[in-house]
């Protein structure tokens, strides 16, 4: 079983986690303390045979090996190999857990979408759900030792009310040599479709839904047959422990302690037992196991997966959900906070204290500025206030005097050109136009063009509103223009506005 601690850290205190230490079902104690006495054993072992066994000329023997594992032993790079194979197994671990099939949204898209309270439509859903365990039931015996030794052969899985005598037959007489967790799954598939044509499914909306969910339910317990097929790859597993081991192996002798009277650097001190030397190998050895009781999930150690919990759990919930709980409503009733403008729970006396507490509304709301600093500025750098229109910043730009008067000729040029700007587009403007018909060779003159591309053109009238003939300008004197009525071609309607009772038969003819 799962060893849970949440409980215990769930604030933060002094020495929080050393309450922790003292567990022993799941700890790094009862993962490693044969190793840690073997290491300790060999190393009291070489120890004793210095002292107490070799001549005074193998110990000088001894010592200068000593010297020479403890001098090349730090070459070994254990703790990088270490930190990127134990990220990659925890990762690869969370990612198993969350490849396991779980009925719950399937179970919930069964009990809306196949409708029928007698007994065929208790049949239809009890048996989607019953096709959903056995798929899982029978990927979890393929991947975990705890489900294979609860469900050694079909038979067990029959007993065990997962499938019946009649799909046991049809289970086995399919030719495949390859695993057939899949296949409950196209039962399902089936019996959704037939159930659509029944009508106990109504829409092929909700057919896609509960396919859909399916596909999920089936890709996890796919992905659990492939993280059970391909493994970490072993060459990395192997030069990792290859790395511990050599590591230590030289440590075993390196770490010994020598005569200080040989004057050797850095062994001034002569103890029994190598403190320090213990706790590295304890950090060390304790990763690797870490790695080694992650890497499959599914076998019996203390922080694997309950699988077989899973199985129970999940085959209860989901019969419960399509069976008991069909259309199984309470009575609809007025919430306690129906006239209430602002809904809010009570707080118990030990929790009231954060009602207190303001609500977060974002991590600017606490900035504050200056006066000075909040005032809006004038990207182009010109003092002016901001809702001056651009027209009265040209008008601003130009020299005050006579000739900007109102009915000054430059102050005129200035209006026709700000209702010019007014336009709508240039093709619209040149479609409603219509231009005075002018001799050939002669210099058409209109009121579309620019005063003020021509300094010498008098400035002409605003247009008059639109009638149903066009107008056209007649030169005059420099004072003034003569504005005369001429029959001319009608122009375009312009493209928003719809065309006139009869136009589409004028354009057939």
């Amino acid at each position: 079983m799962t060893v849970t601690y949440t409980a215990r850290v769930a604030n933060a205190r002094f020495g929080g986690f050393s309450q922790l230490l003292l567990l022993w079902r799941g700890s790094i104690y009862k993962l490693l303390w044969r190793e840690l006495l073997c290491f300790l054993g060999f190393y009291m072992v070489l120890s004793a045979a210095y002292r107490f066994v070799l001549t005074e000329g193998q110990k000088r023997y001894f010592e200068k090996l000593v010297i020479y594992c403890d001098q090349y032993a730090s070459l070994i790079p254990v703790s990088f190999v270490l930190g990127f194979y134990v990220t990659l197994v925890v990762n690869r671990w969370w990612s198993q857990y969350l490849c396991m099939p779980l009925p719950d949204a399937l179970m919930c898209v069964v009990a809306g979408t196949v409708h029928g309270r007698d007994d065929r439509g208790r049949l239809y859903r009890r048996t989607l759900m019953r096709y959903a365990g056995l798929s899982a039931v029978l990927i979890l015996r393929s991947v975990s030792t705890a489900v294979f030794k609860r469900f050694p052969t079909i038979d067990h899985v029959v007993e065990a009310g997962f499938m019946t005598r009649e799909e046991r037959k049809k289970f086995e007489n399919l030719n495949s040599s390859y695993n057939k967790y899949w296949v409950p799954c196209v039962w399902f598939s089936n019996l959704a479709a037939q159930a659509r044509r029944e009508g106990r499914i109504r829409d092929n909306s909700a057919l896609k839904l509960l396919l859909e969910e399916l596909n999920v339910f089936r890709g996890k317990c796919g992905m659990l047959f492939h993280y059970d097929w391909i493994s970490v790859p072993l060459v990395y597993t192997q030069v990792v422990t290859i790395a511990l081991y050599s590591y230590f192996l030289a440590c075993l002798i390196g770490r010994q302690f020598l005569d200080p009277a040989q004057g050797y650097k850095d062994h001034d001190l002569d103890l029994c037992v190598p403190i320090f030397t213990l706790l590295q190998f304890f950090f060390y050895a304790g990763w690797l196991k870490v790695a080694e009781q992650l890497i499959n999930p599914f076998g019996e150690d203390d922080d694997d997966f309950e699988t077989n919990f899973l199985i129970d759990r999940n085959f209860q919930v989901s019969m419960l959900a399509v069976d008991e709980m069909y259309d199984d409503l309470a009575v609809l009733e007025k919430d306690l906070y129906w006239d209430a403008a602002e809904a809010r729970a009570p707080y118990t006396a030990a929790t009231v204290f954060q009602l207190r507490q303001p609500s977060f509304q974002g991590s600017t709301f606490d900035i504050t500025l200056a006066k000075e600093d909040m005032q809006f500025q004038r990207l182009d750098g010109l003092d002016g206030p901001m809702g001056e229109a651009p027209g009265d910043f040209l008008q601003r730009l130009l020299p005050a005097g006579a000739g900007m008067a109102a009915g000054g000729p430059l102050g005129r040029r200035l209006s026709f050109l700000l209702r010019k700007n007014s336009c709508v587009s240039e093709a619209s403007t040149g479609a409603s136009c219509s231009c005075a018909v002018v001799p050939e060779g002669a210099a058409p003159e209109c009121s579309c063009g620019d005063p003020l591309l021509d300094p010498g053109l008098p400035e002409p009238e605003p247009p008059p509103p639109a009638g149903p003939e066009p107008l056209a300008l007649i030169p005059g004197p420099v004072e003034h223009f003569s504005i005369v009525t001429m029959p001319g071609p009608r122009g375009p309607a312009p493209p928003w506005l719809p065309s006139p009772i009869g136009e589409e038969e004028e354009n057939l003819a």
